[in-house]
């Protein structure tokens, strides 16, 4: 029988670098690709800045899906392989925001419409791609109304950002500079474009790590030796990189702040300390550490993982319902074959015995009528115990009476 597999790399396990390495093209051709494989029914991918999730149906989709890693030579090390139900959770985990780098972010939501869609449009999905991705999306709509798990920052990061927008008030109006492109960057930059800011670039010591993320982000990447430049222009700098001492000093901070009015706002959340305390003395300049961002993250942590309990709740919920959609699907299926064939056969004994009255009598529509009526029945009524028991086998994953069915009646289908 034909499942859903998919095969991930995620944030969870590859760097930016790696996933942006890992499937060369964009969504439309990568589509086509995975689509043009040998035992590929229906195919879907969700390409992200943080992940790329290939969804395939298939008979034999593990080998599939290994067989296409190889091809595109992406190390198995960075790669999650998922079979059936696998593939149906996680995608209710991801629509859900579980599985985000922010728990609980909107953006995956939209994200998975879009890529639903071109996959729908390039006519690569069925029936089975399609009622997993409508539950998915249905399922986290369902989340963020009932719950409250996309409110309130959870990482030190986010929680920077929701901080400078408390000091400054909005920040559509404001020049923001993020220190450091690593994962902690990566979030900082989300929260803060979700924000809508005036302008947003980031730096890092190695420029192709810059430019990747600004890339997946559409911001801007300014080179590292151009950084204290920057800060002259900048209303927010947000430092987090792994440096082991500081990357600016007081008198960068004073040369920066030369010939400028407006307050300049830096939040230092790197450990070691990017940023030299004494920075904060300069006229014009707040200065905000780690220290003060801790206690608000701890505290949305433990509220999140409230919410987060009754997500998996609503998603243990919803899991069980597609799930038996899927196996009532599966003995439909089975019961179309057995009826159509049935049907085939009721037609030509109807057929026979006109042939053998008509001989010897005139046949009416009435009595054309009672034959066809009467075979329909006598195949209904012969069928509806089989039918109940069918379904029900299909529901309790009972493969050897399915099995049993299909050898009985030669349905020849793969179960």
């Amino acid at each position: 029988m034909s499942e859903i597999a998919s095969m991930l790399v995620t944030h969870r396990k590859a760097s930016i670098d790696e996933i942006e390495k890992a499937w060369h093209g964009d969504v439309p051709s990568l589509l086509k690709w995975v689509a043009s494989q040998d035992r590929v029914e229906e195919c879907a991918v969700l390409k992200t800045c943080n992940r790329v999730e290939i969804y395939i149906v298939s008979q034999r989709g593990e080998k599939v899906l290994f067989d296409l890693a190889k091809k595109a030579r992406v190390s198995s090390r960075i790669i999650d392989f998922h079979d059936h139900n696998e593939s149906l959770l996680h995608l209710l985990r991801l629509a859900s925001g579980l599985e985000s780098m922010i728990i609980g972010e909107d953006q995956i939501l939209g994200q998975m419409k879009e890529l639903v869609q071109i996959a729908s449009q390039a006519g690569t999905t069925g029936w089975m791609l399609d009622t997993a991705f409508k539950k998915a999306i249905a399922v986290g709509k369902r989340v963020r109304k009932e719950t409250s798990i996309n409110e309130r920052s959870v990482s030190v990061g986010s929680a920077a950002v929701d901080l400078a927008e408390e000091i400054l008030g909005d920040l559509k109006d404001k020049s923001v500079l993020v220190i450091g492109a690593g994962e902690t960057g990566e979030l900082i930059s989300r929260a803060l474009l979700a924000r809508s800011p005036a302008s947003l670039a980031v730096t890092n010591r190695t420029l192709s790590s810059a430019e990747c993320l600004a890339s997946c982000l559409g911001v801007e990447a300014v080179p590292f030796e151009e950084m204290k430049e920057r800060l002259r222009a900048a209303d927010v700098v947000i430092s987090a990189t792994a440096a082991p001492h500081y990357i600016l000093l007081r008198e960068d901070i004073e040369k920066a702040m030369q010939g400028r009015d407006n307050k300049l706002l830096i939040i230092d959340i790197a450990n070691p300390r990017d940023v030299d305390e004494a920075a904060g003395e300069v006229p014009g300049v707040e200065l905000h550490n780690i220290d003060s961002l801790k206690n608000i993250s701890n505290e949305n942590i433990m509220q999140r993982m409230q919410e987060a309990r009754r997500v998996e709740e609503i998603i243990a919920e919803e899991m069980g319902l597609l799930l038996a959609k899927y196996k009532r699907k599966q003995a439909e299926d089975l019961l179309a074959r057995l009826y159509s064939q049935a049907q085939e056969i009721k037609d030509q004994e109807v057929r026979k015995a006109m042939n053998k009255l008509s001989a010897r009598h005139t046949l009416g529509e009435i009595e054309q009528k009672v034959l066809q009526d009467m075979s329909h029945s006598i195949v209904n009524k012969l069928f509806s115990e089989p039918t109940k028991a069918l379904k029900r086998a299909a529901e309790e994953e009972d493969a050897a009476i399915l099995r049993a069915a299909c050898d009985l009646f030669h349905l020849e289908e793969d179960l």
